[in-house]
């Protein structure tokens, strides 16, 4: 009889990369019943919550990011690195793993390295149009090299979309909007705009939202303001604007409203494009641009507005995205091609490569 397939997941640090894991996880779980899954993390990102609160067993181990100038903490880099390895090796031969999966983040390197080591496949999922370092390490061994967006420089490399819970990947908007509105609290027939940053928040976002709302509720409009954790700070409520720290059922924000103003991290993009919600994207100004590049293509497909960081004010809103979100047929024609570029199955299609990958194994 074939043993169960034993699986590392490995990934952390921030929601880009815990969030298609714990999608991932559960999918596996759902078409093999017997795998016995361990998730690589480490103890201080988001992981060391989220993944015990999904059921999951988490190893931690230390996070040493790659040096990238000559100073001390490059001297000390060596050791500490193969330190991480073997136990990561060591963690491996223990539970017997047949397959690698990861993510991105700090854990990654040593695990790919660990993976190569012991002879045990890889299988590599990227969340961004540009890859990050792990993952361009783990690329070049991977058995399967996965994307979530078209035009990656991987070698190898197969879109199949983003992993996301099963109830964002497959929500009826129409189906739920009435009742997402009234959990909500929000008015069941004026237009709604969505404006939120992420967990983290966006300070521009709110500040220039905050300015134009009186805009939006006098021409007919309602927000649903999800400001991050510990941002309401001057963001006055009223009736037709609501004001939240956090909505942990993302499905009903995208449920209740006809248009998004968000930022285009891989996940919410990759979300709204699944849930055809029209958007308009502000991508981070800092980093490596990969936020503006998660969002060229939505774009392209009609989609999506975007919009450079500096340029979203008042003004903007008001004479931009205010028509928008009360124009009925362009919203209708947005969603349509918000959909076509989505996709829905990632989390299902990975875990079929995964489990296949460990029973060759």
């Amino acid at each position: 009889m074939t043993r169960a397939p034993r699986v590392l997941l490995a990934g952390g640090g921030s929601a880009g990369h815990v969030s298609p894991l714990l999608a991932t996880a559960a999918q596996i779980a759902e078409q093999s019943p017997e795998a016995e899954i361990l998730v690589l993390g480490t103890a201080d990102g988001l992981e060391a919550d989220l993944v015990p609160a999904a059921g999951l067993e988490l190893a931690t181990i230390e996070k040493v990011p790659f040096p990238r100038r000559p100073n001390g903490a490059a001297l000390r880099f060596p050791g500490r690195f193969s330190g991480t390895l073997r136990r990561v090796r060591a963690l491996m031969e223990e539970r017997g793993t047949d397959v690698v999966v990861g993510f991105g983040g700090y854990v990654c390197p040593p695990a790919y390295l660990a993976a190569a080591r012991s002879r045990v496949p890889l299988v590599v999922h990227e969340a961004n149009r540009r890859p990050g370092l792990a993952n361009r390490l783990g690329a070049r061994r991977a058995a399967a090299v996965l994307t979530a967006f078209p035009g990656s420089t991987l070698p190898g490399a197969r879109r199949i979309g983003m992993p996301m819970r099963e109830g964002i990947a497959h929500l009826d908007r129409a189906a739920h909007r009435a009742g997402a509105r009234e959990r909500l609290g929000l008015d069941l027939e004026r237009p709604a705009l969505l404006v939120t940053g992420g967990s983290l928040g966006a300070q521009r976002l709110n500040e220039q939202v905050s300015a134009a709302a009186q805009d939006v509720l006098d021409a007919g409009g309602q927000i649903l303001h999800v400001t991050g954790r510990g941002k309401t700070a001057g963001l006055q409520e009223r009736p037709g604007y609501r004001v939240l720290e956090y909505v942990s059922a993302m499905e009903d924000a995208y449920a209740a409203v006809d248009l998004a103003l968000t930022r285009s991290g891989a996940g919410t993009v990759s979300e709204l494009t699944a849930v055809g919600l029209p958007s308009v994207l502000v991508p981070l100004p800092i980093g490596n641009g990969e936020q503006a590049l998660n969002g060229e293509d939505v774009v392209a497909a009609g989609g999506a507005l975007m919009v450079p960081d500096a340029q979203l004010d008042a003004a903007y809103l008001r004479e931009q995205v205010l028509p928008l979100l009360l124009d009925r047929d362009r919203l209708s024609t947005m969603a349509e091609a918000a959909r076509g570029f989505g996709i829905t199955d990632a989390a299902e299609v990975l875990a079929e490569i995964v489990i296949s990958a460990a029973r060759r194994a």
